[in-house]
């Protein structure tokens, strides 16, 4: 690796997607993420949030054993054409495959919440940055947008995600500016 360290920001999009970046900000602030391996990074994506790593029984937040189970999220898909969230289904099976997302897999570090391909609520603590290639994920093309909750974008240190490898571990994860419960931040114009 180039650095011993990478140093991220991220912006959470908790008005566009209130659920996800809720239970996001949730985990972060119960330090779920700190002292865990990253557990794929396959120039595609880097993605944590398995809470006993790939190879393990365990899915997500909640589980003590393979029998619980997860804190469970919806897909959480927000339509620019809509004035709210849809729930649990993908824009394929609304019949809306072409219409746009208001936040789109369309940046390097782009933030997703992973879930099973198969199962549209089945997500839970795993999340991905997205490593954004053009010709792989065309904007308004790709393959993740109306498929997976995007839920943020990293605004700073995105350059580190490709150096980034399978066992690195996430130090801590810190709420820098957030609104009650998570926070007390009350805007530029409050």
């Amino acid at each position: 690796a180039l650095f011993d360290r990478a140093v991220l920001e991220l912006v959470v999009d908790g008005y566009t997607a209130p659920l996800t970046a809720g239970n996001f900000l949730d985990l972060v602030g119960k330090k779920f993420y700190d002292g865990m391996e990253i557990q794929r990074s396959d120039g595609f994506v880097v993605q944590t949030g398995d809470p006993d790593g790939p190879d393990g029984p365990l899915v997500g937040y909640g589980q003590k054993s393979p029998s619980d189970e997860p804190r469970i999220v919806p897909l959480e898909l927000n339509f620019q054409s809509d004035a709210n969230p849809t729930y649990s289904a993908t824009s394929e099976d609304l019949g809306r495959a072409a219409a746009p997302t208001t936040l789109k897999f369309q940046a390097y570090g782009a933030l997703g919440m992973a879930r099973d391909e198969y199962e549209a609520d089945s997500a839970s603590s795993q999340f991905f940055f997205l490593l954004f290639d053009s010709d792989l994920t065309p904007a308004g093309k790709n393959l993740l947008d109306g498929r997976y909750t995007n839920f943020g974008y990293t605004v700073k240190g995105e350059d580190f995600l490709q150096d980034v490898a399978p066992g690195d571990i996430i130090e801590s994860v810190k709420i820098l500016k957030a609104p009650k419960p998570f926070g007390t931040y009350n805007g530029p114009d409050v």
